[in-house]
């Protein structure tokens, strides 16, 4: 990318007037974008399981943030935090599926409730927050992002639950690009590789 183009796309007030939900975004990548896309000029609603965590991140967001503790595995509780930020910002433009769960584990030794919990949080939950996010997005010009990872398509010993969900997650994103593309909502997976 030349330095002109990259100016461009960082420039600020890019996304200003835009409205962009992220699940997951008290941590990590989720949260680093969460911050990009506020220094862009977005206003940004974010949600996690802990309240706690939430009100950690919207303190580094600044004014033009808000959000609650929601639990992607609970279809009511992100359909509401989804409805939350449309009544306070306006239509939304952008969602950002990234809440994942995950920890080392080889299959013999992982119990079904752990590999439960994984496909929950990252499959179930992503399918729900998008769910949720379709009736908002549903015009020319809205996006969807999940937020997936290299075990979606690469193996890895100790990873079978994540390396499951991953891959879930990345269908589940071919099915909804191909039935919601023709609607004008632009859908991607970003499979970043260790940060």
């Amino acid at each position: 990318m030349t330095e002109s183009a990259r100016d461009d796309v960082f420039r600020p007030g890019l996304l200003a007037g835009k409205a962009a939900f992220l699940a997951g975004a008290t941590s990590g990548i989720n949260l680093a974008i969460a911050r990009r896309y506020a220094q862009l000029g977005a206003r940004v609603y974010v949600i996690s399981r802990n309240q706690a965590r939430v009100d950690a991140a919207l303190a580094s967001l600044g004014s033009m943030a808000a959000g609650r503790a929601a639990d992607v595995r609970e279809f009511e509780a992100v359909a509401a935090a989804m409805q939350d930020c449309a009544d306070r910002w306006g239509p939304i433009d952008i969602v950002v599926s990234g809440a994942a769960g995950n920890f080392l584990a080889r299959a013999a030794d992982l119990s079904p409730k752990g590999f439960r919990t994984v496909i929950d949080i990252d499959l179930i939950g992503t399918f729900h927050v998008l769910k949720a996010a379709y009736p908002h997005l549903r015009r020319p010009g809205g996006v969807a992002i999940n937020i997936s990872a290299l075990q979606s398509f690469q193996p890895a010993s100790a990873q079978v639950h994540a390396c499951a969900a991953k891959a879930g997650i990345d269908q589940v994103m071919r099915c909804l690009a191909l039935e919601w593309g023709p609607e004008g909502i632009r859908v991607n997976s970003i499979a970043p590789g260790p940060i």
